[in-house]
This record gives structure tokens, C-alpha cells and sequence, in this order.
């Protein structure tokens, strides 16, 4: 199978790439770009472990075949820190104990990156809504879902607003 270029911006720097065309964007992250916070889990688009943010989207990495890419900005969970400082949702991730064995992580914070660049101050229930399409397998959604709270008010604090009303992280049935 012959080899096609594909050009795009991969955390902030332009890239110039050669591939296959039936290579799925998850597989030339991981193996050409050593970019492995995405994982395989389902390779079905079914459990989010390989969300990516494409053009302010999250995408299951694991459904974008490589020529997709072209003259895309893709954004991977490797982006968000820029080696000293984590990215507000990492440290959220942290400071809220919302990761165990840590799998699913690097997809559910990029999909709530990609929710709270769309919507800075979602709701409790608009919160859950946006990562149901992310599994997580060891743990509760409460902590994740209060994670992503914690810097959604921010965000409202931030902009002089307090964050959506209604049911709260940690007030209601998860």
C-alpha cells in the first residue's frame, strides 16, 4: 500500500508526516509520535480510553483513519502540560483523587477539555451527559464529575459569574 503525507498541527507544532492511508490516527500517535496517553481500549469508539481533541473536538482516536488529519489541529493529553505546569483539569484530577488506575484518564480529561471549551460553566447533569461516552472501570464518576465541577467554577469565578445552578457535584445521586 503506497505511503500518502499528511500535514497538521500536533500540540502546537506543524507536522509533515508520511503514513499509511488505513492507519487509524490512534495508532500513528502512539507508535510514530510516541504519544501514549491515548489508549486502546474497545478500538470500537465505545469506551472513550482514546479521545483526542481534533479542531476543538473530542474524537475517539480510534475511529480517525490518519488522512483525516490533514490540516487538522489535533491535541492530545501530552499538549495540556507545558512540563512544569498541568493543565487545570489534570490538577483537578488530582486534587479531587478522580483516577485510579489512571487508563481512562488521559481520554475523560480530554473529553472534559473539550466540554468545558465548548461550555466553561456546565452543569452538574451537563457534566455527566458530556463524559458518558468515556468508561471508567475502576472507580465511581462522582470524583471525576467533581473534578471537572471544581474547575468549571473557576472558570465561573473567573469570569465574575458563579457556575450553572442546580444539583451540585457531591449533593446529588451520581
Amino acid at each position: 500500500m503506497k505511503k500518502l503525507t499528511v500535514n497538521f498541527i500536533l500540540n502546537g507544532e506543524e507536522i509533515e508526516h508520511e503514513t499509511l492511508p488505513n492507519r487509524t490516527l490512534l495508532k500513528m500517535l502512539r507508535e510514530d509520535f510516541d504519544l501514549t496517553g491515548a489508549k486502546e481500549g474497545c478500538g470500537a469508539g465505545e469506551c472513550g480510553a482514546c479521545t483526542v481533541i481534533m479542531d476543538g473536538q473530542a474524537v475517539n482516536a480510534c475511529l480517525v483513519l490518519a488522512p483525516e488529519v490533514e490540516g487538522s489541529i489535533v491535541e492530545t493529553i501530552e499538549g495540556l502540560s507545558d512540563g512544569t505546569h498541568l493543565d487545570p483539569l489534570q490538577q483537578a484530577f488530582i486534587d479531587n483523587a478522580a483516577l485510579q488506575c489512571g487508563y481512562c484518564t488521559p481520554g475523560m480529561i480530554m473529553t472534559a477539555k473539550a466540554l468545558l471549551e465548548e461550555n466553561p460553566t456546565p452543569s452538574y447533569k451537563e457534566i455527566k451527559e458530556g463524559i458518558s461516552g468515556n468508561l471508567c472501570r475502576c472507580t465511581g464518576y462522582k470524583k471525576i464529575v467533581q473534578a471537572i465541577q471544581s474547575v468549571a467554577d473557576q472558570n465561573g469565578l473567573d469570569s465574575g459569574n458563579r457556575a450553572g445552578s442546580g444539583n451540585r457535584a457531591g449533593s446529588g445521586r451520581d
